[in-house]
């Protein structure tokens, strides 16, 4: 199909990689799209971090596929197996986090062809500048929460230094997040933009 989307975004703990392994094999198998003309992007989940390289083993499983573009740590956090997405962990839930460790495992995922280049997601200025200090191959890509009510201009600046390539997540708010208070649909100045142009409050 020459028209649609070449940018599927999933993670382990989104559950999704087996259906979209499913939507992405049939058309690749028949012809119809080139592998490298497809973008996958996949994550490391927090519960992971003990061994990196296992993780994306089974993602290209569940895919499958023998490579991803863009894998990246789903956050600077670790917690104890079997914490799940979008659940608010307990404080006992957490573990001390060896990021260095961890990217260099990210590293080694790079060295081995699981992923074509590597990145992080929910990472402020402050973890990146960390993070930078002992790389060998740096993020190439940074996704955090960013919208109208929360423009991330700091960390914006630092990507930009830093070349990492910044990626939006809930470009609309994240209302249906255990923190998500930030409704954009329903900020008055966001409905008025909207009316002036005769678009939709998300377009």
């Amino acid at each position: 199909c020459p028209v649609g989307y070449r940018h599927f975004d999933t993670a382990s703990s989104y559950n999704s990689e087996h259906a979209l392994g499913e939507a992405l094999n049939t058309p690749i198998q028949s012809g119809i799209v080139k592998r490298e003309d497809v973008f996958v992007t996949t994550k490391l989940w927090n519960t992971d971090h003990d061994d990196p390289l296992a993780a994306p083993k089974t993602s290209l499983m569940n895919l499958p596929l023998q490579y991803v573009d863009l894998y990246l740590i789903h956050l600077p956090l670790k917690f104890i197996k079997g914490v799940l997405l979008n659940v608010r962990p307990k404080e006992e839930e957490f573990l001390p986090l060896d990021l260095k460790s961890t990217w260099e495992g990210m590293e080694k995922c790079v060295e081995m062809g699981f992923t074509k280049a590597i990145g992080i997601s929910n990472f402020s200025s402050k973890k990146i500048e960390d993070l930078l200090s002992y790389v060998r191959i740096p993020p190439a890509f940074n996704q955090v929460e960013m919208h109208p009510m929360w423009q991330q201009k700091k960390l914006r600046e630092c990507c930009s230094k830093h070349n990492i390539h910044l990626s939006a997540w809930s470009p609309l708010g994240a209302p249906n997040t255990p923190w998500g208070t930030n409704l954009v649909m329903d900020n008055p100045l966001i409905q008025e933009i909207a009316q002036k142009h005769g678009k939709t409050k998300a377009q």
